[in-house]
């Protein structure tokens, strides 16, 4: 029988995980061909079908099974190593692995980012925009930047500031509110674009039970989203306040929202607090992220 190494076990439990091979290759982070080559390779290798191709996905066969099994009992333990091992990583080159959200990537990190890129030549980024707490224990994130007034006991690193929220409207929409208006007759009166009626969110949740549903003009599921169709003039809507400096064609017609204030965090595993390249991402990132959301209110 073959040897197995690490890289073999990964790739039976991904797409075991996974069901399929599109997911197997997110997870490993590489491209579709790749993810297919090593799984082909390996089942020739064993001259062992490890999974049934199926229309609907993936399927474990038994040998898949008893893999994918010993995988999932080990990884924790390479995981584990891995984060001990780049903790002991002074060097200030490398690759720093992010995971945030699409409104803080689209509006609040370009900036920073950049500033850091040219700080830092050395080390490249590689940016995971995604609304799902990635796992960083699990090394699918070295460093996360969140907004959440709960984040996990376990990880490291500061509130960079609080997030403020208003009501904007596009500027000089006819029928729209263009100056401050108190946000009882908001709600009361003026046409919205809102969350979805089943929420991720806390914010949804609260557009959901503040927004009468007759008013309610489209309903989204991301501030991205709610920025495209605020552009257009079809309602109001809420969005944090560091958007308003990159979209002049909008004007906020209510004082912040202080139910929805939320800190922004930046964190890390503890394991990897004192790797060079991570330190020096959260150092920088977060002062310049820090500067730029303290002057947007």
């Amino acid at each position: 029988m073959p040897s197995l190494d690490w890289d073999d076990l990964r790739v039976v439990l991904a797409v075991a995980e996974a069901g399929s091979l599109a997911g197997a290759a997110r997870a490993l982070q590489v491209n579709h061909t790749t993810a297919l080559r090593r799984l082909d390779a390996l089942e020739s290798r064993l001259d062992t079908r490890l999974f049934d191709r199926q229309r609907g996905g993936y399927l474990p066969t038994e040998a898949g099974e008893l893999v994918a099994e010993e995988a999932r009992a080990i990884a924790p333990r390479v995981d584990e190593l891995e984060r001990r091992l780049l903790g002991r990583d002074l060097r200030l080159s490398g690759t720093v692995r992010v995971t945030t959200a699409f409104v803080a990537m689209n509006y609040l990190l370009p900036g920073p980012l950049a500033e850091f890129a040219r700080a830092h030549p050395g080390i490249e980024v590689e940016v995971a925009e995604s609304t799902a707490l990635l796992d960083l224990s699990r090394r699918q994130a070295d460093v996360a930047l969140r907004l959440s007034r709960q984040v996990p006991e376990h990880w490291v690193g500061r509130p960079l500031g609080d997030a403020q929220y208003r009501v904007y409207a596009r500027r000089g929409a006819p029928g729209l509110p263009q100056r401050k208006t108190p946000l009882p007759a908001l709600l009361a009166n003026a046409p919205w674009v809102s969350f979805e009626r089943e929420p991720p969110n806390r914010y949804g949740r609260w557009m959901l039970d503040h927004i009468p549903a007759g008013q309610v003009r489209l309903r989204v599921d991301m501030f991205n989203s709610v920025v495209a169709m605020l552009r257009t003039g079809l309602g109001i809507g809420v969005l944090p306040t560091f958007v308003a400096p990159h979209e002049p064609e909008l004007v906020a017609v209510s004082a912040p929202i202080d139910e929805l204030s939320t800190p922004l965090w930046i964190l890390t595993h503890p394991d990897l607090r004192r790797t060079g390249r991570v330190q020096a991402f959260m150092q920088t990132l977060g002062d310049a992220v820090a500067r730029d959301l303290k002057g947007a209110t």
